[in-house]
């Protein structure tokens, strides 16, 4: 954030922590405004990290893997947190553009936690440790195809919701 002596353009750092410079307030109270909007943020973010974790370890719970055998539940994790990241992206950006914890809460905490790049690649190196290069390689290339592919989804999917409320508000109005 540039300072207050700068008399260039002025370009947030983040736009859900960047309070402004025409929020009126003194620079001190600006700054205490500024860290509790951060700790609310942080904290927000901890409870989504939480959720996220959670929901991959029930899952993995529930399709477990076998050492030497395709991952199906990191393969399942990381598609559908790509699947809810495009849904929840395109909400963010077109229905809820101001609100400073959705990105946050959910794209960084929730799916930050939920879906793992560092066991995605420890299960790539394990398969291929057992003897597996071609199910490593379809698990590597899989992966990233059905990866965009999710995200592609959700992100259509989200436009289709939003465009279904356009309309329904134009049809009961």
């Amino acid at each position: 954030m540039a300072s207050a002596s700068d008399d260039g353009p002025r370009i947030p750092l983040d736009p859900d922590v960047d309070l402004g410079p025409g929020d009126g307030l003194h620079p001190l109270a600006r700054g205490r405004r500024a860290r509790q909007v951060q700790a609310v943020i942080v904290v927000a973010l901890g409870c989504g990290g939480v959720l996220g974790a959670v929901s991959r370890y029930a899952l993995s719970l529930a399709v477990p893997t076998e050492t030497g055998r395709f991952p199906w539940g990191t393969f399942l994790v990381n598609v559908s947190g790509s699947a809810v990241l495009g849904f929840i992206l395109i909400l963010v950006i077109e229905q809820f553009p101001r609100g400073r914890l959705a990105r946050p809460v959910i794209g960084t905490g929730f799916i930050g936690a939920y879906t793992t790049f560092s066991t995605f690649m420890v299960e790539a190196v394990l398969l291929i440790r057992d003897g597996r290069p071609w199910d490593a390689i379809a698990y590597l290339a899989g992966s990233v195809a059905a990866g965009l592919l999710a995200v592609w989804i959700g992100m259509t999917s989200a436009r289709l919701v939003l465009r279904a409320e356009r309309w329904l508000q134009e049809e009961l109005w």
